[in-house]
């Protein structure tokens, strides 16, 4: 039987990574429901591209994802899956990339190994299974930087370096020798470049990564190249490779260049969204994510055994290599992996290129992010393309570890190099597994744990639907949540999407819910996004004011909460005067009626007081029970629907606090009793007493069977 060659193993080694990576990025890919931002990716992807790109003008992005998406839908479909499917696809041909680049510049077992630390990343994954342009921010990255490696490592004509210095020369630069320089891998290049642009604004971070990285080229190549008579701009041959390099970026930005008056717009203009936290703290998080996903829950060994590969990451191996004449001659140099010239100035160009390239596509796109203040958990998706330049870096050390040559490493009483070279082999994949389980640990957490769960819109609409009837109304408190709620609901009630505009207008907005609550008997309220969309909170508060909360529950960070429009009259009323604790007094209260039917809606009207102020905050239960005390049905909510917490209130003022009470429709008793209690929000078990009770009666209330 004979065995597989060595390079079948590997290229079986690769497609198996690239096939898991596709695999965990359809796994469950339609489970969750859209949120909000796919929402607005879908009804982009509906719409003309004119129109796409009229409105991703008033936007954050530009409008190439939609462009792309659009296409894709019109193939697959509207869909959960259909959508994400894009992103899921993008992202697995960008693990593909990975192994691509890691093998031009290391070999294929460095390919593999950053393959497989993207493939299986989180941070990857959940932005795969977005029908968001972050997965295709990660391609382009990816594929630039790809384009970029080939572009300085392929065999250029150097025809042109031997000319002299003269008018002759400066036009010959301008024909010519810039297009000699050029060769298709620049093309491919500056198309790339440009796609990377026309699709998120963050992209820039990867093309300055390339200029840091070019200019590093062409010095070190400068200094180490054979003196010449010819002037700088074509000593060695390389100056014409870093000018055409920099002709190609004046063409990304001229395809670019339709865009750009709206890009500067929009960067200038929006706002900034960062969180203040401290630096430690930050990169610590960017650290986990770019190392192992959203899902991060690494210990102190195994952020060790990341520490231990990206410091060996740095050093340079000293690698079997090509010689340097090799570069100026007719033979293509750019079977990977790149091994030029090792010894002389700067251990080897290419060898301390290749090394410092994921480095500085980490280090650079992290700086500008907290140097501008960006870090919030929201904004990380930013550094996608950073997390596959950390794979590189990875990879780099399980490399150098597997080669197992270190350069300058000297000992009086050294080990054979044999034994050696397996104890640093052995360090290496043992490295490799280790952080290959980690990444393998986040991956049941992403698919099932609450906290990675996307805003259920999906349940959201359903919960309205079954329980919506005529006279309802549906508010939407942030208005670019309309697209995607649009996307699941079918049903009639009339939608809100309140206030206009970032901010919105308070006066208008005060007016337009105050009709709302004069036409309609009960409010669905979806609320997202208030401290941005509707800082000052008048939605909530002329619903808690004019209106009782019947119900509020999240969704993700989303909140649907039911309002009862208020009774025509209050004939059930009393003087409480009910002191509960040391400080609190109800003064009164109010009942829409006193006999109810089941599905009926109990209203109560509280008015509280203080006599001196309260540094804790407490919730307000309000609770029916049945004769033998049994709970039939209950609400619990800080005072005025939650915007006027107990530590808030002001001695002798009066504060008007409004509960809903849905009577269930199993309700089988005839009296049932109504309670107040008040308890710790910090301690639910804690209740203020009231005298040697830990509740107030207000009455006996009666349902009618």
């Amino acid at each position: 039987m004979n065995l597989p060659s060595l390079k079948s193993l590997s290229v079986l080694c690769a497609f198996a990574v690239i096939l898991l990576a596709f695999t965990v990025r359809i796994h469950l890919l339609g489970a969750q429901s859209l949120w909000h931002d796919e929402g607005n990716s879908y009804v982009q992807a509906t719409r003309s591209f004119s129109d796409i790109a009229t409105n991703a003008a008033l936007d954050i992005h530009p409008p190439g994802y939609y462009w792309l998406l659009a296409i894709w839908r019109a193939l697959t479909g509207d869909s959960e899956f259909a959508l994400r499917s894009f992103s899921a696809l993008v992202s697995t041909l960008t693990v593909a990339f990975t192994f691509a680049l890691g093998k031009k510049l290391y070999g294929t077992f460095a390919g593999i190994a950053a393959a497989l630390f993207v493939a299986l990343n989180t941070f990857s994954i959940y932005y795969a299974q977005e029908a968001r342009m972050y997965a295709l921010l990660g391609l382009w990255a990816a594929a630039g930087m790809w384009a970029f490696v080939n572009f300085f490592s392929t065999r250029q004509d150097t025809t042109v370096q031997q000319q002299t210095f003269s008018l002759s020369s400066l036009s010959l630069l301008a024909g010519r020798g810039l297009g000699r320089g050029v060769n298709g891998w620049g093309i491919a290049l500056a198309l790339i470049n440009a796609a990377g642009l026309w699709t998120n604004y963050a992209y820039p971070f990867v093309m300055l990564a390339q200029g840091v990285m070019a200019l590093a080229w062409f010095i070190v190549e400068y200094r180490s190249s054979p003196n010449s008579p010819s002037p700088l701009l074509w000593r060695g041959g390389w100056g014409v490779r870093f000018f055409s390099y920099i002709a190609l970026n004046l063409l990304t930005i001229l395809l670019f260049l339709p865009w750009l008056p709206t890009a500067f717009d929009r960067l200038l203009t929006w706002p900034n969204t960062g969180e203040i936290i401290s630096s430690e703290q930050a990169l610590t998080t960017i650290f986990g994510w770019l190392s192992f996903g959203v899902t991060y829950q690494a210990s102190g060994a195994t952020f060790g055994i990341v520490a231990f590969l990206l410091l060996f990451g740095l050093l340079l191996a000293n690698i079997p290599i090509t010689p340097a004449s090799s570069i100026h001659n007719s033979e293509s140099v750019s079977t990977p992996p790149l091994r030029w010239r090792g010894g002389g100035r700067g251990e080897g160009l290419t060898s301390w290129w290749a090394m410092l390239l994921p480095v500085v596509w980490v280090i650079i796109p992290v700086g500008i992010f907290m140097a501008r203040g960006l870090f919030r958990e929201a904004n990380l998706k930013l550094l996608l393309p950073a997390q596959i330049g950390l794979a590189l870096w990875l990879a780099r050390g399980v490399w150098v570890l597997w080669e197992g040559k270190i350069t300058r490493v000297k000992a009086k009483r050294a080990l054979p190099l044999q034994t050696r070279m397996s104890i640093l082999r052995l360090a290496g994949v043992l490295s490799l597994l280790w952080l290959a389980l980690a990444l393998v640990a986040g991956l049941n957490p992403l698919y099932t744990s609450a906290a990675f769960q996307r805003d259920d819109y999906r349940a959201i609409v359903a919960q309205i639907s079954a329980d919506a009837r005529a006279g309802d109304a549906i508010i939407l408190d942030a208005p670019n949540q309309q697209e995607v709620f649009d996307y699941y609901y079918k049903g009639d009630a009339p939608v809100y999407p309140l206030p206009e505009g970032l901010g919105g207008n308070n006066d208008a907005t005060l007016a337009a819910v105050t009709a709302i609550i004069e036409r309609h008997e009960r409010v669905f309220a979806v609320f997202w996004g208030e401290a941005e969309r509707d800082p000052q909170r008048i939605v909530e508060a002329t619903l808690s004011a004019q209106s009782f909360k019947a119900g509020d529950d999240w969704y993700g960070d989303v909140r649907l909460v039911r309002y009862i429009m208020p009774a025509d009259e209050y004939p059930i009323t009393g003087e409480a005067d009910i002191q509960f604790g040391d400080h609190i007094t109800l003064q009164r209260y109010a009942l829409n009626a006193g006999s109810f039917q089941a599905g009926d809606v109990v209203q109560v009207q509280l008015q509280w007081t203080t006599d001196a102020p309260l540094d804790t905050r407490y919730v307000v239960t309000v609770q029916l029970l049945d004769p033998d005390g049994t709970l039939a049905t209950q609400h619990d909510g800080e005072p005025g629907g939650g915007l006027a917490p107990t530590t808030t209130w002001t001695a002798g003022d009066t504060i008007s606090d409004n509960h809903a009470l849905v009577l269930p429709d199993n309700l089988t008793q005839v009296n049932y009793t109504l309670i107040i209690g008040l308890y710790d929000q910090n301690n639910p078990s804690v209740r203020l007493p009231v005298g040697a009770a830990d509740s107030a009666t207000l009455r006996t209330i009666t349902i009618n069977r």
